[in-house]
């Protein structure tokens, strides 16, 4: 049985620092300041075998949760089968920012059975960086029927593995047309909208036009402003001259403001 994420978030209070998810750097650093960070990280993580301290493999880790070099992977994938699940969940936000095919079936591994859910929530968010390995089911299982936390993110990595193309955007949409109308976790709802917005242009017409009568139903009708908030932005970003006319006529008519 999954745990809440409020539960483990007790449970771990105290050795979690941090969601690396939370912390990732939106800064532009020097090359030579990556490559010297690199450098470091792989150090740190090369004395984790050597038994160096939980505090130094969480600082390589947060490095390459930040930066890419193919020369961590091989420092990374073994963490994905310790045993604690910071380690693990660090390892896989890792992956997420250093893709490689090797990772994909450990990942969907910890997707479909670690018992964290921190675990399966970074490897949500990591998958949404593998849109051409196999994770599009593995991520509407997880948005079907796994915690919050993880199927918020799950709404939103099916944006990336469903955009290589029509046959894979459309189960996606449709998983996230259904989450849209019925989850319970507004934030799910909320990120299903701004998915469905995603994929738009990878839509056969006839589910693009599904998609647009459900985004002006959820802006319209959902009880959260929130999910009624990212609707219409997801609605206006599509920037087709019909729909934007179908929202003035709203707002002329009172029903939008």
């Amino acid at each position: 049985m999954h745990l809440d994420p409020e539960v483990l978030a007790q449970e771990l209070a105290e050795e979690l620092l941090g969601d690396p998810l939370d912390d990732l750097e939106t800064s532009d650093p020097t090359a030579s300041d990556v490559a010297a960070e690199c450098d470091q990280g792989l150090v740190l993580l090369r004395a984790e075998a050597g038994g160096s301290t939980h505090e130094q493999c969480m600082q390589g880790l947060r490095i390459f949760c930040e930066h890419r070099d193919p020369r961590a992977l091989p420092l990374l994938l073994p963490l994905l089968a310790v045993s604690c699940p910071i380690l693990r969940m660090s390892a896989v936000y890792a992956l997420g920012r250093n893709p490689s095919p090797l990772a994909v079936e450990p990942l969907l591994a910890l997707l479909a059975s670690d018992d964290n859910g921190y675990v399966r929530k970074a490897v949500a968010w990591s998958l949404g960086n593998y849109p051409d390995a196999p994770v599009l089911n593995p991520l509407i299982r997880s948005l079907q029927v796994d915690i919050a936390a993880v199927r918020l993110w799950a709404a939103s990595s099916l944006a990336e593995a469903g955009s290589t193309g029509a046959a894979k955007a459309d189960p996606a949409a449709a998983q996230l047309l259904l989450s849209l109308r019925i989850d319970s976790e507004p934030a799910v709802r909320s990120n299903s909208a701004w998915a469905l917005g995603r994929l738009y242009g990878d839509l056969v017409q006839p589910r693009q036009q599904v998609v647009v009568e459900s985004l002006l139903h959820a802006m319209l009708h959902d009880a959260e402003p929130s999910v009624r908030d990212e609707a219409r932005l997801a609605l206006e970003q599509l920037e087709q001259p019909e729909v934007l006319e179908r929202l003035q006529t709203l707002v002329d008519e009172g029903l939008l403001s």
